[in-house]
């Protein structure tokens, strides 16, 4: 009580007015109101993992639209010679960078060596990358050789060409116009190997030890150089089994002294059929795609490597990547779509139609998809793979998302102001799609997010078994890539498995994370709380 009088005991003085500056009042609240989705997004980009895989996905999408305008190459495409040539950029091979040069590390004996070097020392390419290599001698006292061999040098002649004469003279034209060699000399028939696997390998130029044997040794000089056996004939002379040849030479050659007399190389002989020639592939190959086929490859030149059988993996990957996105997303539409609408017809009236169509879905549902495959192949042999896909899909797809609909309107359909909107004289489809569905929309979402990514996996799956073929209307799929790879890790060229695998791998990561970011996006129970 003494401390409540002390209250009451304060002199008048102490009292003064109060200004206007020193009142103070609460400020007005100024808030913007926010729309369901606005505050799904933020609470999405809240999740930071799930905006990462947005990221990741967008970055996939983008890749599998614009990467095949960025190639020459199509699935289409192939080129048995430069089979599993390994991954190639310019920014690295330019710069001497052994990584991404088209490139690979090799291992041989004295014979393996002795050919590339000679394919090198003939050509004047990087055969053995910069020329380095290590010698070491095993158990038995042999030599083995260790080097980086290019992949896409090495392929060398490969065999003897038969061509045209308008393409010899065409080719001749095109050396002089550009001063790139594609000709080289020819060996005489009667100097070359005697055995049939070596007879016609072009690759051989060079004096042997032993013509007659399987395994061909070239002879060295003095200076442990290969000695060249290219077929001469004399200046001046003529022959009716050499075909003229004006255009660009070996560099410097004028000829070859020879008893006092002068020789020039043959470039060519006279076959039934046309004219027999040494064409050094990867010249060849960039005139015949520039000069006669002008499709736009320029060089031979695959990103990510090349197949068994010749295909770009950049190109395969990229148009499998698109055709993947396209496919499912139509699958996903059309799903979504019929599930939403029988699932919200036969969640909100239940009865006697939720009890028939129930069945009904459990009877389709319990059929395997592969069965559905096989049927439906077996019935429609001559329709394209892609149509017996997509109906496969579509007969079953629909039914789990026909599920996640029912049950969410049997879980609102009863509430508060659902029967608040009823009694307001609501009607159904106002009820269904304004009031209940919106309620739903959140694990709806996250079905549909990641029924994509499933479709994808299933799709590359038949592909990988083989099942479904989409090679054959000129279309191609990750699981093929993939199931190319797996053969591809016994020929050392695991790049061919590894880029598509890492496809699959960042899509299903990232939808799987997407997918639950955009179930906690769309959570009711979450809004309001974005702050």
């Amino acid at each position: 009580m003494a401390n409540t009088n002390q209250f009451y005991n304060i002199p008048a003085e102490k009292f003064r007015f109060a200004k206007e500056r020193d009142l103070q009042h609460d400020s007005k609240l100024s808030t913007k109101p926010v729309s369901y989705f606005q505050g799904a997004f933020r609470r999405f980009c809240k999740n930071k993992g799930a905006a990462v895989a947005a990221v990741i996905i967008l970055c996939l999408v983008l890749f599998s639209i614009f990467a095949p305008l960025f190639t020459p190459f199509t699935p289409a495409y192939y080129d048995m010679v430069y089979s599993y040539v390994t991954p190639k950029l310019d920014i690295f091979a330019d710069n001497n960078i052994r990584f991404w040069d088209g490139g690979r590390e090799k291992t041989g004996n004295y014979l393996d060596f002795i050919k590339d070097y000679a394919l090198g020392q003939e050509t004047g390419r990087d055969v053995i990358v910069g020329g380095e290599y290590t010698e070491t001698v095993d158990a038995e006292g042999k030599s083995i050789y260790h080097y980086r061999y290019d992949t896409y040098y090495g392929v060398g002649f490969g065999k003897y060409k038969i061509i045209s004469q308008e393409e010899y003279d065409d080719i001749q034209r095109y050396q002089n116009e550009t001063g790139r060699q594609v000709l080289y000399p020819v060996v005489k028939s009667t100097d070359r190997p005697t055995q049939e696997k070596n007879k016609y390998d072009a690759n051989i130029y060079y004096v042997m030890e032993n013509p007659k044997a399987s395994v061909i040794r070239p002879k060295l000089d003095e200076e442990g150089n290969v000695i060249p056996n290219y077929w001469t004939y004399e200046a001046g002379s003529t022959s009716g089994l050499i075909p003229e040849y004006n255009s660009l030479r070996i560099e410097g050659e004028n000829g070859v002294e020879k008893d006092g007399k002068q020789y020039f190389y043959a470039y060519g002989r006279k076959v039934d059929g046309g004219i027999e020639v040494r064409a050094e592939y990867y010249e060849y190959y960039t005139y015949t795609h520039t000069q006669v086929l002008k499709d736009g490859i320029e060089e031979p030149l695959f990103m990510f490597g090349t197949t068994q059988t010749g295909k770009d993996v950049f190109a395969c990957l990229a148009y499998g990547a698109r055709f993947s996105f396209i496919f499912a997303i139509i699958v996903n539409v059309i799903n979504c779509v019929m599930g939403i609408i029988v699932g919200s017809i036969i969640g909100y009236y239940g009865g006697r139609i939720d009890l028939v169509t129930c069945r009904i879905m459990e009877i389709l549902g319990a059929v395997p998809s592969m069965i559905v495959i096989t049927l439906l192949k077996y019935h429609m042999g001559s329709s394209s793979h892609v149509v017996v896909l997509l109906i496969s899909f579509i007969v079953t797809g629909w039914i789990s998302m026909a599920w996640s609909t029912r049950t969410q309107f049997y879980r609102f359909k009863n509430q508060e102001y659902v029967l608040a909107a009823r009694t307001l004289g609501a009607r159904d489809r106002r009820i269904m799609f304004k009031h209940i569905f919106p309620n739903g929309i959140g694990t709806l979402v996250t079905g549909m997010a990641l029924a994509i990514p499933s479709m994808i996996y299933s799709e590359t799956s038949l592909s990988y078994l083989g099942i479904i073929n989409l090679e054959a209307g000129k279309i191609t799929s990750v699981g093929t890539l993939i199931a190319a790879g797996q053969q591809s890790v016994v020929a050392n060229a695991a790049y061919v498995a590894v880029f598509p695998c890492l496809f699959l791998i960042l899509l299903m990561l990232s939808f799987n994370l997407f997918g639950n970011g955009l179930r906690d996006a769309f959570n009711p129970s979450l809004r309001g709380t974005e702050d």
